[in-house]
């Protein structure tokens, strides 16, 4: 077991990282995680390499190939896409949807985020963490300069997971839900996590591997369709370090094993050599890269392996990333919090209860589960620049960082057989 130090200082990651959820008293353990699934231990007399909780045998390629495709209507409502786009989603894991947003619609989530960067500043300032506010600086700037003087500032801005009314007007946008049921039907529940991600400039915690979002949820989400909206809020390429995703790796429905952690950060990564092996990608011709011009987006599945490069630029490359799933369907969020309906072929107007939705702050959970499992509490919870969640009890831990010190030394204490 590698005991590097490492040093993590941003909350970027395309899955969904940052989640600080641990496993709270009574939830699934890691063998209900995998209950009808597949055993997490091979029974054999003979030595065999160990598995962990999230390793399976089973696979689902119906509920994410072309298979799972719903019937497409002819006439399409406001937004849809063309019929060949949404079964490029299931052939190949991915579409890039070019243009789709109003400008004002994305502009509004622009002005939020200033508004959540200049919260972070006076808090950290009244703290006596930072000397400036930094008012000078736009929205690409300035948690860059604040982060140099309070590095991990925008963890710290990541684990608030403040959902301002742009974010909601956009997660709920009626032409986007429209081309949601184009993916999954007209029963609709946006999953409980969803992520405002700063990419700050030349940032080495920024460079996320390779992973697959199930990785990060429990064993439940690996028969249950996610698919995942990212959207940036500035033209993203491959310069200020936009996605890439292996084409068609969702097509064997399986999971492939990752291990944690990478470098100095809280991410799961998926080894290449793994990746070709399980998932039968080829990495000279499967990798694609995917540039995203501002009004436009990224649509995955939460099968397909994917990746975010580094962001060699001079600004901060935000983005949001959204999902959704049937709500008959577990959201495979280790029982801490539930998703939010959204719409149903009953009511498609339905009135989306969003005050229940955020009565639970999934960070806020997960620090109270930390206590009872063990865990010290922050010195000031509202500094802490660390992550800690329960996809690290799934997965080998190959390397620690300052991310997994609180952690036990005991491995069998997170990965139960």
């Amino acid at each position: 077991m590698c005991t590097t130090d490492g040093v993590s200082v941003t909350a970027e990651a395309m899955a969904p990282a940052g989640w600080s959820v641990p496993v709270p008293a009574g939830a699934c353990t890691s063998n209900q995680w995998t209950s009808g699934i597949g055993s997490t231990m091979a029974q054999t007399d003979k030595p065999t390499q160990k598995k962990f909780p999230g390793d399976v045998e089973e696979t689902h390629p119906e509920i994410f190939n072309l298979s799972a495709m719903p019937p497409q209507s002819e006439e399409k409502k406001p937004g849809q896409l063309p019929d060949h786009m949404i079964k490029q989603f299931f052939e190949q894991g991915y579409v890039i949807v070019d243009s789709f947003f109003k400008k004002e619609e994305l502009d509004a989530c622009r002005e939020a985020i200033e508004v959540l960067v200049d919260d972070l500043a006076n808090m950290l300032y009244t703290g006596g963490k930072i000397k400036s506010l930094y008012k000078q600086y736009g929205l690409f700037e300035r948690l860059t300069h604040i982060e140099r003087e309070f590095p991990g500032a925008n963890i710290i801005l990541h684990k608030q997971g403040k959902l301002p009314q742009a974010f909601r007007d956009l997660w709920s946008n009626s032409r986007l839900l429209n081309v949601v049921e184009q993916l999954i039907g007209p029963e609709i529940m946006g999953h409980p996590v969803w992520n405002l991600r700063t990419k700050t400039p030349q940032n080495e915690a920024t460079t996320v591997p390779w992973h697959q979002d199930c990785a990060y949820l429990d064993n439940r989400s690996y028969e249950v369709l996610q698919p995942t909206s990212w959207i940036p809020l500035l033209d993203a390429n491959e310069k200020n370090g936009c996605m890439e995703v292996a084409a068609r790796g969702h097509q064997k429905g399986k999971v492939a094993t990752h291990q944690c952690c990478w470098g100095g950060t809280w991410y799961v990564m998926l080894e290449e050599e793994e990746m070709a092996k399980t998932l039968d990608v080829d990495l000279k011709k499967d990798v694609v890269l995917c540039p995203v011009p501002y009004g436009g987006m990224l649509l995955i599945n939460n099968m397909i392996p994917h990746r975010s490069l580094a962001n060699m630029s001079e600004d901060i490359r935000w983005s949001l990333d959204l999902r959704w799933q049937r709500p008959d369907k577990s959201v495979g969020f280790y029982d801490l919090k539930n998703g939010v309906l959204m719409r149903t072929k009953a009511n498609p107007d339905l009135k989306i209860d969003w005050d229940s939705f955020e009565g639970v702050d999934r960070h806020i959970a997960a620090v109270e589960e930390m206590r009872k499992d063990s865990f010290p509490e922050a010195e000031d919870p509202r500094f802490d620049t660390t992550i800690q969640g329960p996809w690290m009890r799934k997965w080998e831990m190959v390397h620690m960082n300052r991310h997994t010190d609180t952690l036990s030394n005991d491995a069998s204490s997170w990965h139960k057989n």
